[in-house]
C-alpha cells in the first residue's frame, strides 16, 4: 500500500513537471507569452536566453508566492505577485547584464518585460497560490520548460531558413564561437523569416502544425470510442438474444 502510494505520488510529480511540455505548452497551447516569442526568437541563442531567465523568474516567483500565500490579503495579491514577480526580474536583468552582456543588449527592453508576462503571473495565481513549495517549483521548471522548448523550436527555423545556420557563442558568454549547422550551400536565405513577421509566420505554422496532430489524435480516439460503444452494444444484444433462445428453449 505505502510502495503504491509512493509510486502514485512520484508519477504526480511527473505529470506535473511534464504537463507544460506539449498539452499545456504556454506558447502552442495557452498562447502565452507570445511578446517575446515574436520578438527575440530571430536566433537559436537569444530564445535560449530567454527561456533561461524565464525559467529563472518562474520557479523563484512560484516558489516564493507559495510560502507566503498564506500572509498576502486577498485585496493586495496581484500588486504582490507583481512586486515579487519585479524583484526576481530584476535580479536575472543585472546578471544578464554583468555575465551576458551580448544577450542583454539583443534582448533589451523584453528583459523589464518579463515581469508582465502573462505565463509567470497566470502560474503565481492560479497554481502557487494554492499548493505547497514543492509541487509550485515542480510546476513553475515544467511550465518554463516547455516555454523553454517553444522558443528554442521557433528560433531554430527562423535563423535555419533565414541564415542557413545554426551560429553559437554570438549572444551567450560561451568561450568558443562558431556554427552548429552550417550549410554552404543553402542559398534560399528567406530573409523575412528574421523580422518580427518571420514570428508570426514561424507560429502560425507550428500552431498549424500541432493542432493538426491534436485533432488527428482526438479524432483517432472518438472512432476508436464509438467503435468500443458498438462493440458493447452488439454482445448486450447478443447476450439478449441468447437468453431470449435458452427461455424458449426451456419453456418448449
Amino acid at each position: 500500500m505505502a510502495q503504491a502510494k509512493a509510486k502514485k505520488k512520484d508519477l504526480g510529480y511527473l505529470a506535473n513537471l511534464t504537463k507544460g511540455f506539449i498539452k499545456e505548452n504556454p506558447i502552442f497551447t495557452f498562447m502565452l507569452g507570445l511578446c517575446p516569442a515574436l520578438a527575440v526568437t530571430g536566433t537559436v541563442e537569444t530564445s535560449l536566453g530567454m527561456g533561461l531567465l524565464v525559467i529563472f523568474v518562474l520557479v523563484s516567483s512560484n516558489v516564493v508566492v507559495s510560502l507566503i500565500k498564506d500572509f498576502i490579503p486577498a485585496e493586495v495579491k496581484i500588486p504582490s505577485y507583481i512586486v515579487i514577480i519585479s524583484t526576481f526580474v530584476t535580479m536575472v536583468g543585472l546578471l544578464t547584464e554583468a555575465y551576458a552582456p551580448a544577450l542583454f543588449d539583443s534582448l533589451g527592453i523584453f528583459i523589464p518585460l518579463i515581469v508582465v508576462n502573462c505565463l509567470i503571473l497566470g502560474r503565481a495565481e492560479s497554481y502557487a497560490s494554492k499548493n505547497n513549495v514543492l509541487n509550485s517549483a515542480i510546476d513553475g521548471l515544467g511550465m518554463g520548460l516547455g516555454f523553454l522548448g517553444a522558443m528554442v523550436l521557433i528560433g531554430f527555423f527562423r535563423e535555419f531558413f533565414s541564415t542557413g545556420a545554426i551560429a553559437y557563442g554570438v549572444y551567450l558568454p560561451l568561450a568558443v564561437e562558431g556554427s552548429i549547422v552550417n550549410l554552404e550551400w543553402y542559398i534560399l536565405n528567406i530573409a523575412v523569416l528574421a523580422g518580427p513577421a518571420g514570428g508570426f509566420l514561424v507560429i502560425g505554422l507550428l500552431l498549424g502544425l500541432f493542432n493538426s496532430i491534436a485533432i488527428t489524435k482526438r479524432n483517432k480516439k472518438e472512432r476508436e470510442r464509438q467503435k468500443m460503444i458498438e462493440e458493447k452494444k452488439r454482445l448486450a444484444l447478443e447476450r439478449k438474444r441468447k437468453k431470449a433462445m435458452e427461455s424458449a428453449g426451456g419453456k418448449a
